[in-house]
């Protein structure tokens, strides 16, 4: 019993650490930007779906940010359906990328 518990802890140790260690590829979200760019690469632009809400740009926003938003999407934290369909699509790297991205633009 000891030694199925000692193993259930470290598959828990190794599964967490993993997710911390992603490090964020400016340089790889590049291809991936093209979901963003319609609608936070276009200055004062607003969206009219499900009501009027202003876009905002995302670059030099901090990289801390940008994950958390992005992950707020994913859990339905945040209930802009738009968002919720492109963050629901992300891999943990794939936000690390382009949280990296956008807090390098100006």
């Amino acid at each position: 019993m000891k030694k199925h518990l000692v193993f259930l802890a470290l598959v828990g140790v190794v599964g967490s650490a993993s997710a911390a260690d992603i490090v964020g590829n400016a340089k790889a979200a590049e291809n991936k930007v093209s979901m963003c760019i319609g609608c936070h690469g276009i200055p004062g632009y607003k969206a009219s779906y499900p009501e009027v809400y202003q876009v905002p740009m995302l670059g030099g926003q901090s990289a801390a940010y940008i994950e958390s938003a992005l992950r707020a999407y994913q859990k339905g934290e945040r209930k802009h359906p738009s968002m919720m369909g492109v963050a629901a699509s992300l891999s943990d790297q794939d936000i690390a990328d382009l949280a990296a991205y956008y807090s390098q633009q100006k």
